[in-house]
C-alpha cells in the first residue's frame, strides 16, 4: 500500500496512529493545491511573500513560515496561525494553512503560520501547546522584523484543533499573567472532549473521545482547562471570532464557547457558515471557504 491509494481516515484509529508513526503525513493528492496553483487560481494572491523560519520550541525545532504582502493596505493587525489535524496530522504545506495565510496576507494581514509536534506514539498534552506557545511568543518578540507590525497588534487563531491549541494558549497567557493576543480567531474549534456534546462526560467509543483520549494522554487530562479551553474560565479572554459551520458535528461545541463569552460579556462574534461542513477552509474551490475568509479578514481588520 503506498502513501496515494488510499485515505488515512478510512483506517481504524490505532491502525492511523501506527501509520503515521511509521510513515509519516499522506502525500495530499489533489494536484492544485500548491501555490504556484493557488496563485493561478487567485491572482491577488501574487504579491504575497513567503519567508520558511524554524522555531526552537521546548520539544524540538517546529517549522513556521511568515506571509507578507507589502503592496496590500496594511490592515494594521497580524495573525499567528495554527493549523488542524486532529492532533495527529497537517503541515504548513496544507490549504488550512498556506492558503489560508496566502488569502489573509493579501488582504493586508500579515501571517506566522505555525506547526506543532503531533500527538504520535508517547507524544500528549501539553506537547503540541507548548509548541504553540514557543511560536506565540516568538512571534511577539520578531513581530516587528517578520510581519511589520507591533506586537499588540497580534492576533492568535486556528482551526479544528488549531483552535483547541490557540484557545489552549490563551488560557494559560491569561493564567501565568502574560501579555495577551489583541484578538483570538477560531475556526470550527475543537474545545470539548466530545464536541457535540459539550459539557458531557465524553462517550469513549465515540470519534471525538478517541481523538480526545489520544490528545490528553490521560482520562484524568480530558478534565484539564489547558488542554480543552471549552471545560475552564473564559474570564480574561480577548476579543473572540467564533466560525462554525451548518453541517459540522463540532459545531455546538464553538457555539457553546461563544455563547459562554457572550453571557460573561466578553466581546464575541459567532458566525455560521451556511452549507459548509467541518474542514471546508481546506479546500479551495469550496465556495463557503471563501466567505469564511473574508469574514475573518472582516473581523481581524475591525480590531482597532
Amino acid at each position: 500500500m503506498t502513501d496515494t491509494d488510499f485515505d488515512i481516515r478510512s483506517l481504524p484509529f490505532p491502525e492511523a496512529l501506527r501509520w503515521l508513526r511509521e510513515h509519516g503525513e499522506p502525500r495530499d493528492p489533489r494536484p492544485d493545491i500548491d501555490s504556484a496553483a493557488l496563485i493561478r487560481r487567485f491572482p491577488r494572491l501574487a504579491g504575497v511573500r513567503t519567508r520558511e523560519l524554524t522555531i526552537d520550541a521546548p520539544h524540538g525545532p517546529q517549522p513556521a513560515r511568515a506571509y507578507r504582502d507589502e503592496t496590500a493596505e496594511a490592515s494594521g493587525r497580524g495573525l499567528v496561525w495554527v493549523h488542524g489535524g486532529a492532533f495527529i496530522g497537517g503541515h504548513l504545506d496544507m490549504p488550512e494553512s498556506n492558503w489560508v495565510a496566502l488569502e489573509l496576507a493579501a488582504r493586508g494581514i500579515p501571517v506566522l503560520a505555525v506547526d506543532y509536534t503531533k500527538c504520535l506514539g508517547d507524544v500528549h498534552f501539553p506537547v503540541p501547546s507548548d509548541d504553540v506557545l514557543a511560536a506565540w511568543r516568538y512571534a511577539r518578540a520578531n513581530s516587528a522584523e517578520l510581519l511589520g507590525v507591533d506586537p499588540d497588534t497580534l492576533l492568535l487563531g486556528g482551526a479544528s484543533a488549531g483552535g483547541n491549541l490557540s484557545a489552549g494558549v490563551v488560557a494559560r497567557l491569561r493564567d501565568a499573567g502574560e501579555t495577551m493576543p489583541a484578538g483570538l480567531a477560531l475556526v470550527y474549534p475543537a474545545l470539548d472532549p466530545d464536541g457535540a456534546h459539550p459539557g458531557e462526560t465524553p462517550d469513549p467509543e465515540s470519534p471525538f473521545a478517541r481523538l480526545s483520549l489520544n490528545f490528553a494522554g490521560s482520562p484524568q487530562a480530558l478534565h484539564d482547562p489547558h488542554a480543552f479551553p471549552g471545560l475552564g474560565s473564559i474570564g480574561g479572554f480577548p476579543p473572540t471570532l467564533v466560525v462554525v459551520c451548518e453541517h459540522d458535528g463540532l459545531r455546538p461545541s464553538g457555539e457553546a464557547f461563544a455563547r459562554r463569552l457572550a453571557a460573561a460579556g466578553r466581546d464575541s462574534t459567532l458566525h455560521v457558515e451556511p452549507d459548509a461542513d467541518h474542514g471546508h477552509i481546506n479546500e479551495p474551490s469550496d465556495p463557503a471557504a471563501s466567505r469564511t475568509l473574508a469574514a475573518i479578514a472582516s473581523w481581524i481588520a475591525g480590531r482597532r
